[in-house]
């Protein structure tokens, strides 16, 4: 088993994404995928980072892809995507209509927000051409288990999501300007005051999602550090790492260390809880009652059911 870094969710200058990724270029990871997932009004703030990122992370021996948007719904969006495939990178795809624009037999991988919930889809991506797939985040270990098997005998690395606030929905909303009494056309890019994402409570101040723009993500850190040794038995193949803002090369060294058996699955959740933007970890929609469950909580600490 081994690490993936995914996409940015969030919307950083570009000074913080060349920072980011000269570090990650440095950090025990496989591969990297770069790109915009969420907004495409956010690119030409940074885009001119995408090339000498690449250039960098190469020479560092990482292999490197290039994200589709989670949700294409412009004319330019679609010609973006389209432009994917001449780059000449692998794509990653998060939304199916990225295919049509890739020749049939040009090998891709798959995003976690694609729904690969069984053996079927999984066929049918691997004969068009996947040979990567980060799973859903919502599976349970046992679906994960039986898609790593097959992936396996198809010639798929089928990857699970490791660290990050999960991502759960994508909207034509943007949250974001909402709050900030902005049109979506007018947003200001007020995104960007949340490297990390906005917290969103109930109405009586329980703890409850996280908002980015037009993405809806989980309020706590999902994080596969108490469930290492049950994946590599399911046979998954990497780790899904999602950036944020703070200390990643750091965790990404950290989640290199459990995997090698040097650091246990305790000091390395204590580490994520004093870094992670929330606070909070969750590893329940692998093995719990609810996604929000974390497995290293105290027996008698209540869990949150949302």
């Amino acid at each position: 088993m081994d690490l993936t870094v995914g996409p940015n969710h969030f919307f950083w200058d570009a000074a913080t994404v060349r920072a980011f990724y000269q570090g990650v270029a440095a950090a025990p990871v496989e591969r990297v995928v770069l790109g915009e997932l969420v907004c495409s009004k956010r690119l030409p703030f940074w885009q001119d980072e995408i090339a000498p990122a690449v250039e960098t992370l190469l020479a560092a021996g990482k292999s490197v892809a290039i994200t589709s948007l989670a949700l294409v719904t412009l004319a330019r969006e679609r010609k973006a995507t389209a432009a994917l495939a001449d780059i000449g990178l692998p794509v990653e795809v998060n939304d199916l209509t990225a295919l049509r624009s890739l020749p049939k037999g040009r090998a891709f991988w798959v995003g976690p927000l694609v729904n690969v919930y069984n053996e079927g889809t999984l066929r049918w991506l691997a004969g068009r051409g996947a040979v990567r797939v980060c799973v859903p985040p919502e599976l349970p270990l046992g679906s994960i288990a039986v898609l790593a098997r097959l992936g396996r005998a198809l010639g798929v690395a089928v990857e699970v999501w490791g660290h990050g606030r999960l991502p759960l929905a994508i909207s034509g909303r943007c949250y974001h300007a909402r709050l900030h009494d902005h049109a979506k056309d007018s947003c200001q890019f007020v995104c960007g005051l949340d490297p990390d994402g906005r917290d969103v409570e109930t109405l009586d101040g329980q703890k409850f999602l996280a908002v980015n723009g037009v993405q809806t993500l989980s309020q706590s850190t999902a994080t596969m550090a108490r469930q290492i040794e049950a994946l590599q038995a399911a046979g998954v193949a990497s780790l899904r790492m999602s950036p944020q803002s703070t200390g990643f090369a750091a965790i990404c060294a950290a989640y290199a260390a459990r995997i090698a058996g040097t650091l246990t699955a305790d000091a390395l959740s204590e580490t994520l809880a004093a870094q992670v933007p929330s606070g909070r970890l969750s590893d329940g929609f692998v093995q719990g009652p609810a996604g929000a469950h974390w497995s290293g909580a105290p027996a008698k600490t209540r869990q949150p059911t949302v």
